[in-house]
């Protein structure tokens, strides 16, 4: 169920059975990259990187217009991962979506791999930005947006938030600024999972209701089950559909989803599983148990 300005409600997105399911498929894919780049680099940030795959998937493989064969497509949808450390589940999406081989994912963060611990609009194909000093991409979506109105081009930006991020100043100035230049062609994500590195958000510093927050700088603001992917799809859709304002999907998600030892700890924020926990984690993946 989709929660339009706090208060209206409408059915999911009319997905089939049959494509919720090839989605799902896909989910999983990329959660067991996330698991084996991960325990192979002895590094990373899988739990950040599980809670959003719902929302990656769901863009790469059913909302947004991109051409893997020509990454440089000037119509194509932009998306920027504003949490650049969950950058596995960037390199993840893409690898499966085509625009390189997913055979070098196991070499995250080796010397010489262009898949470093955050993303390099440089030297991976797909990377629109380089992100990963934190409250930025919305900014640069901004800018994306504006010049794609600008241009007279038909693009969408997506930008995919950290709720730890949403402390940042910037992010509420970028807010600001995107109402204030109505840029309807702009829809961020925010993946509220509820932790971030030094423990609950509550805890280190309250985010209060982001929703709220959100509709007070003139955003159409939608709350969402950030692992529904009929509901995040059909929030896409309704993002599409609305006029003369940003919109916000406020995501709420699990740290960790997919894999019990690490969902809901944040632990697993930065932390690589050994080998032995790699293995388990991809056989619950696999298990199907959950998207």
């Amino acid at each position: 169920m989709i929660h339009a300005g706090g208060s209206q409600s409408k059915s999911a997105a009319g997905l089939d059975a049959a494509a919720i399911s090839l989605l799902k498929s896909e989910a999983r894919a990329i959660r067991r990259h996330i698991i084996e780049m991960t325990a192979a680099a002895g590094s990373g940030h899988p739990g950040g990187s599980l809670s959003c795959a719902d929302i990656l998937t769901a863009l790469y493989f059913n909302v947004m217009r991109v051409d893997p064969q020509n990454p440089s497509w000037e119509e194509r949808d932009r998306f920027i991962l504003s949490k650049g450390h969950a950058a596995p589940v960037l390199y993840a999406t893409l690898a499966e979506r085509g625009f390189f081989d997913p055979g070098i994912l196991r070499d995250l963060r080796k010397l010489g791999c262009p898949l470093q611990g955050h993303p390099d609009c440089r030297k991976v194909p797909g990377v629109e930005e380089s992100t990963g000093s934190l409250g930025q991409g919305l900014s640069v979506g901004n800018g994306l947006a504006l010049a794609a109105r600008l241009r007279g081009k038909p693009y969408r930006v997506y930008v995919l938030l950290g709720d730890g991020e949403c402390q940042e100043g910037q992010v509420w100035e970028a807010a600001m600024s995107a109402a204030h230049w109505k840029l309807d062609n702009l829809m961020a994500f925010v993946d509220y999972n509820g932790l971030q590195i030094d423990g609950p958000t509550g805890d280190v510093m309250s985010l209060g209701s982001l929703a709220a927050k959100f509709r007070a700088f003139g955003w159409n603001v939608l709350e969402i089950d950030g692992h529904d992917l009929g509901q995040i799809v059909d929030a896409c859709l309704s993002a599409s559909a609305t006029r003369g304002v940003p919109t916000v999907a406020v995501a709420r998600t699990v740290k960790g989803r997919g894999v019990s030892f690490m969902e809901g700890q944040v632990d697993w924020h930065g932390k690589a599983p050994s080998a032995e926990l790699a293995e388990k984690a991809i056989r619950e993946i696999e298990g199907g148990a959950r998207p």
